[in-house]
């Protein structure tokens, strides 16, 4: 006879769970208790939309459900930030939430939530647990359905007396063997077709990667001839310095890479959903008629043809596909001058452009680039700050970028704690804004009791940078809501028993960095940057200046 929390983290254990997230509450005690001496790490957070991306982030370097436990009522609402994360950027994450008792139900009870009606837009699959003696089944299910076909968060709720009651039911083995069909032939007719092309371009994205899955995506550029663009925030699913290699399709783009997804007459996408943020809003692909011959690969039967019409559709996780093509003879397309022009796009695109003030972010981000280890992670949430990182940073090896699509604030921290915990062996850095830093900072406390030592380099400007950018080009000169008063971020970090220094010229941050790196705990330097250092290649008065251009 073992209680539901026992059940519940025996079938963790069996699907090889090795650590967990959480805020703990009086709501999911018994789990708790199931946890003591499973062999499973629990690791303590401050708050749950903390706790919530640092599961999202260990799904994201694993390719297995990252687990998240949080209590009812405004712990899941919390947790419900790490869940769109999740969402936009599949990948597979199980949030258990604990729930009222189940006697209590439809009364307003203290912190009752229907949480399958508030997650069941937001999850693949959100569910409460009735019963104990059905924990293993939900459990194994939600397992496959988080890791199923376009991966994603799974939800359950555990109504406290379920947890808590005793029964004797068994276990139900772990995760199963998937069988995929041969690939060989649709790889080939999909090249076959590819072959008239003069200007193809293919666009990698999505879940399911692998540093072997990046191997084979060069092997086949470079045997093909053929360009290859990242989709946001998956730069690192093929390393930037290979000369196939031409960018990525971000929020703000190398305008000329833009220009060559507009006019390429091939795409094959190859798991990238190919949404709004890689397509500029949809326009430079017209949904409703795109002109080019577009070649669809997903993993879900369901996505192809959601958006863009293609010519084929391969239901087909990407790195399998991606395996077959590698293991293709080349074609005889002759692709080289297309794509050398495409590399040299790239290139121009990553010299440097000056941007104001003794702490340029551009040199930082080169510096960074540089010098740490090629197996470094790199992770971030969303700022302006970003996109310096997006435009100088190369990165050289899978699962080095940990990083939203979604464009969530305050994702990059937690993400590097997790990082951190997952490899303790590499150097984690996050890169961040100094709004972004400030939503979940917190979770240096966290890092703190768990050993985690990833380093922050904040890039304060005293503001939320892109707000403020929209603002000037909308309303030029008419601010509101986008100035920030910030802390003494390196003394901050101290006062939570890391490490902390502030860089105020440009000089001295490789000393600033080798002393945090020595200090073998998380470390924050504060860079104060220059508030017109707006983006990187666009000061704030411009913006102003166009935004009043533009009111004529």
């Amino acid at each position: 006879m073992r209680h539901g929390g026992q059940i519940l983290a025996d079938q963790l254990r069996l699907h090889g769970v090795r650590r967990v997230f959480s805020v703990p509450g009086e709501s999911f005690l018994a789990a708790l208790d199931g946890l003591h001496g499973s062999g499973i790490a629990n690791v303590v957070c401050r708050q749950e939309g903390g706790a919530a991306m640092m599961a999202e982030a260990q799904g994201k370097m694993t390719g297995e459900p990252g687990i998240c436990f949080v209590t009812r009522g405004p712990g899941a609402t919390n947790a419900a930030a790490g869940v769109h994360v999740a969402r936009q950027d599949s990948t597979p994450l199980i949030l258990f939430i604990g729930q009222i008792d189940t006697g209590h139900r439809d009364r307003e009870a203290f912190q009752e939530v229907d949480f399958r009606a508030m997650f069941g837009p937001l999850a693949k699959w959100a569910a409460e647990i009735d019963s104990v003696e059905r924990i293993p089944e939900y459990i194994g299910r939600a397992f496959a359905v988080a890791t199923s076909g376009r991966p994603g968060p799974v939800v359950l709720a555990l109504p406290e007396d379920m947890l808590s009651r005793a029964a004797q039911v068994p276990d139900r083995p772990g995760r199963f063997p998937r069988l995929a069909g041969d690939l060989t032939a649709p790889a080939r007719l999909v090249m076959e077709a590819l072959r008239g092309a003069s200007r193809p371009l293919v666009v990698v994205g999505g879940p399911h990667w692998s540093a072997d899955a990046a191997a084979d995506l060069a092997r086949f550029a470079e045997a093909q001839g053929l360009p290859v663009a990242c989709s946001f925030r998956r730069q690192d699913y093929m390393d930037n310095r290979h000369p196939n290699y031409v960018g990525d399709l971000n929020v703000g783009p190398s305008p000329r890479l833009a220009a060559r997804l507009r006019e390429a007459d091939a795409l094959l996408v190859l798991g990238s959903r190919l949404g709004d943020i890689a397509t500029q809003g949809y326009t430079l692909l017209d949904p409703r008629h795109h002109g080019k011959r577009l070649f669809h690969v997903h993993a879900d039967p369901d996505e192809p043809g959601h958006v863009w019409r293609p010519e084929f559709a391969i239901t087909a996780e990407a790195p399998a596909f991606v395996r077959a093509l590698a293991d293709l003879s080349p074609m005889g397309a002759d692709w080289d001058e297309w794509t050398r022009a495409a590399r040299a796009d790239y290139d121009w695109w990553r010299s440097p452009q000056p941007t104001p003030g003794a702490v340029r972010q551009e040199e930082v981000i080169r510096w960074l680039s540089e010098t740490l280890p090629e197996d470094a992670v790199l992770t971030n949430g969303a700022g302006n700050f970003a996109a310096f990182l997006h435009r100088y940073f190369v990165y050289k090896g899978y699962r080095t970028q940990l990083a939203p699509t979604s464009g969530s604030m305050g994702y990059g921290f937690p993400a590097a704690v997790a990082a951190s915990l997952e490899h303790p062996g590499r150097v984690v850095v996050c890169v961040a804004g100094d709004g972004d830093f400030q939503m979940t900072l917190n979770e240096m406390s966290t890092a703190v009791q768990h050993g985690a030592c990833p380093i922050v380099v904040v890039m304060n400007n005293g503001r939320y940078g892109t707000i403020r950018m929209h603002q000037e080009r909308t309303y030029p000169g008419r601010v509101s809501g986008t100035d920030l008063a910030n802390p003494d971020y390196a003394m901050l970090a101290r006062a939570y028993g890391g490490h902390g220094e502030t860089v105020t010229r440009g000089e001295d941050f490789p000393d600033a960095l080798a002393r945090a790196r020595a200090s073998g705990t998380v470390a924050v330097i504060e860079c104060r940057v220059d508030s017109e250092a707006l983006t990187p290649s666009q000061t704030l008065a411009a913006a102003r200046e166009q935004g009043m251009r533009a009111q004529g």
